[in-house]
This record gives structure tokens, sequence and C-alpha cells, in this order.
């Protein structure tokens, strides 16, 4: 579940849906699970995520080269905004409180939302 805590309130709704919809529609069930699962073994081990942080520069051969191939026809900007809505709505069915925000690193902004741990849910 997400949490903003500028509004103090859980987040139900996904951003850019019509979007989200659009470029998972690409995407073969076995694909956009596989991702997930990805993302949810990375979530696991940590308390803190930066959503650009975690794919890295070459998607050849992960999981994740199905988002820039298929989902987004090779559109590196799209792919990074899909990837960042598929994190979002993986973070949005686990069952811990996830806040996030934009931050810097060293006064330059970081491209990508940061995610951290509140705890779980009751």
């Amino acid at each position: 579940m997400l949490y903003s805590i500028d509004n103090q309130q859980y987040i139900k709704k996904i951003p850019y849906e019509q979007d989200f919809r659009r470029w998972r529609s690409k995407l073969a069930p076995s694909e956009f699970a596989a991702i997930q699962s990805e993302l949810n073994a990375r979530i696991d081990g940590n308390e803190i995520h930066t959503s650009s942080w975690i794919p890295g520069n070459d998607w050849s051969g992960t999981v994740y080269d199905p988002i820039y191939r298929k989902a987004c026809d090779g559109d590196a900007s799209a792919s990074g905004k899909c990837f960042g809505l598929f994190l979002w709505v993986t973070l949005m069915e686990r069952g811990e409180a996830w806040a996030f925000g934009r931050y810097e690193k060293n006064g330059v902004p970081i491209e990508g939302l940061t995610y951290f741990k509140l705890g779980v849910m009751p």
C-alpha cells in the first residue's frame, strides 16, 4: 500500500492509468508476473528503494527488457515511466505501507521516486 505523507492518506489510484494499461496490455501475463516477482524480491531486501536505480542502465537479458522492447516500442523515456508505474503498482499491492518522495543526492535531484517502508498494515 502506498501512503502520501504530503496528503496524509493512502493512495488507491494509479497515476497515468491509461498509459499503464496500454503498456501492460502489450506484455504477456507471464512477462508482467516476472517483472513483479523480480521487483518483489528486490523490495523484500531493503526498506528504501529509488525507482530509477533499480533496473540499471542495460535491461538486455533481464525481466525488464520486454518493457523497453515490447511495451514501449524501444522508447527509452517511455520505458522509464513505464517501469516507474510498474513499481508503483507492485508497491500498492504489497501488505506493508510505503511512502515516497523526491529527493536529492549531493545537491542533485534524483530522477525517480524514492520509496521507504513505513511498516506492516494492520
